[in-house]
């Protein structure tokens, strides 16, 4: 995400404590939030993919995903 759109995610965010915003604004503030959030996704998943656990006898192996639990 450029800081271009983090800029007008903040002004947005602004506008609508003060004024509100219109229907459009909404929208765009609606699809940037996403955008945003969708990058923080992608970037804390390739952190956490490069992360290596270090053992206390020196052996090193990459983090596994969890098992996802079924909710009965």
């Amino acid at each position: 995400m450029e800081p271009k759109d983090i800029a007008r995610i903040n002004e947005l965010a602004r506008k609508a404590k003060g004024e509100g915003l219109s229907e459009e604004e909404k929208q765009e503030q609606q699809r940037l939030r996403q955008a945003y959030v969708a990058e923080f996704r992608r970037s804390l998943q390739a952190q956490l993919d490069n992360t290596v656990i270090v053992e206390p006898d020196g052996t090193r192996h990459k983090l596994t995903p969890k098992a996802k639990h079924i909710q009965s």
